[in-house]
């Protein structure tokens, strides 16, 4: 199965009609097993990752797209702008939502600071 097609566009995500739907965003750069045990925590229903731009990105928004897009329990991923979030929620009337931005924040922060750390040695 080729996962790159639960990616969506805004629009053709905002036509979804699965529900109950529950909206998970953040910019999952890296991918780590937090979010993996963040994710299997939901509550019941469709599973849409909004991938939000990192601002300071390992990998590019539309290659964490795919890698999120692989996960078995994520049903729908758009590649999303941080300022249209509330738009996107809104569009959605999503059962729930979890919003993971400053988790991944402070775990791109952490992994910065080890690197440094390791090469500093």
């Amino acid at each position: 199965m080729d996962t790159r097609s639960k990616i969506l566009t805004v629009d053709a995500a905002a036509q979804i009609a699965d529900r109950p739907l529950v909206l998970v965003t953040g910019t999952f750069d890296i991918l780590r097993a937090d979010h993996i045990r963040q994710l299997n925590e939901l509550p019941p229903g469709k599973v849409m990752v909004a991938v939000l731009p990192a601002p300071v990105d390992f990998l590019l928004q539309s290659a964490r797209c795919e890698v999120v897009a692989a996960l078995r329990m994520v049903d729908y991923v758009v590649a999303a702008d941080p300022d249209g979030v509330d738009h996107l929620i809104g569009r959605l009337q999503p059962a729930a939502v979890m919003r993971l931005e400053a988790a991944d924040a402070l775990r791109a922060r952490h992994l910065i600071e080890h690197v440094r750390r390791v090469h500093n040695r």
